[in-house]
């Protein structure tokens, strides 16, 4: 098998391994209800009142920021969220663009969409507005068309896909000129011990997947952005710990069901001694001294469009 087929099968691997992750989280019933979900919300930039806002089962625990409070976003706005789980952020970015524009969430498992819908519906009185949209498809092919979008979010998700600089160029795509970019991810600070850096585990949990900081704002650069900028957030990544047994963005939830592949079992039926991997290694390993919750911006040029 020649070396470019052979990463080919191993980046369709990481992205069932995620998808399967993700479907385990949207069935693992967790929400704000829950103290320690919560928290995690809160202590990567969502208000209480944010929280108050939307069904308490958008906020799945799974996030490195909150990047509609940094995207200023206007009345009127397309707005697109790629990996929009449970719907927390198109349903934040829907409150602010209103009915004369779009608040649009993209996402690759089918059972978060499902949750993501039935969340926009209860949000609204049982009937999800026009203007809020999901669709099932991953972030490096979008269903958009070409120019359509004042505004691309993301939450802790782009660090999960396999080919970035794909995710880039779908993003200048859809963008028109002059809009912008506006994202909450994990980067890394400097390399990652190998133990760390080749495990599957890590990569589901959001560490092992995140490239340097340098490397995030040239990727955006060689995509044809401009303005582009990376910033630590100052965030402890070890708050994912509020949430009992969660180590890093993979919580408990995704292991728990024999029927899906958990977060950290590679695949196989669920072992929590597997599960325990992720744990075992964030105990041993400070995250915060390799990787960052960074936010993110960048503007396609060409336009007028709004600033970050």
């Amino acid at each position: 098998m020649s070396d470019e087929r052979s990463e080919q099968v191993l980046a369709d691997r990481l992205v069932e391994r995620v998808r399967d992750k993700y479907g385990a989280a949207a069935l693992g019933g967790l929400s704000s209800d829950q103290p320690g979900v919560r928290a995690v919300a809160e202590a990567f930039g969502y208000s209480a009142e944010e929280l108050a806002a939307i069904p308490a089962e958008a906020n799945l625990g799974l996030s490195c920021g909150n990047p509609t409070a940094t995207a200023n976003l206007r009345a009127g706005e397309v707005v697109v969220d790629l990996g929009c789980g449970g719907g927390i952020d198109v349903l934040l970015a829907a409150r602010k663009v209103g009915p004369r524009g779009r608040a649009i969430g993209i996402d690759m498992t089918p059972s978060m969409i499902s949750l993501a819908r039935r969340n926009a519906a209860n949000a609204y009185g049982g009937i999800a507005p026009p203007w809020i949209e999901f669709h099932a498809a991953t972030i490096d092919r979008l269903p958009l068309a070409d120019a359509s979008v004042d505004c691309v979010i993301s939450n802790c998700v782009i660090n999960l896909a396999p080919d970035k600089p794909a995710v880039f160029r779908e993003i200048a795509r859809v963008l028109k000129p002059g809009g912008r970019v506006a994202l909450s991810d994990i980067a890394l600070r400097k390399p990652l011990p190998d133990e760390l850096a080749r495990d599957v585990s890590a990569y589901v949990g959001c560490i092992a997947g995140a490239i340097p900081i340098e490397a995030y704002r040239q990727g955006l650069i060689e995509a044809g952005f401009a303005d582009v900028a990376v910033i630590d957030s100052g965030a402890d990544l070890n708050a994912y710990a509020k949430v009992e047994n969660q180590a890093g963005c993979c919580s408990p939830s995704m292991g728990t069901d024999s029927s899906a592949s958990g977060c950290c079992s590679g695949g196989e039926p669920v072992d929590e001694s597997v599960h325990a991997r992720l744990t075992d290694l964030l105990t041993r390993y400070d995250v915060n001294d390799y990787a960052v919750s960074v936010k993110v911006f960048a503007i396609r040029p060409g336009g007028s469009g709004g600033d970050s």
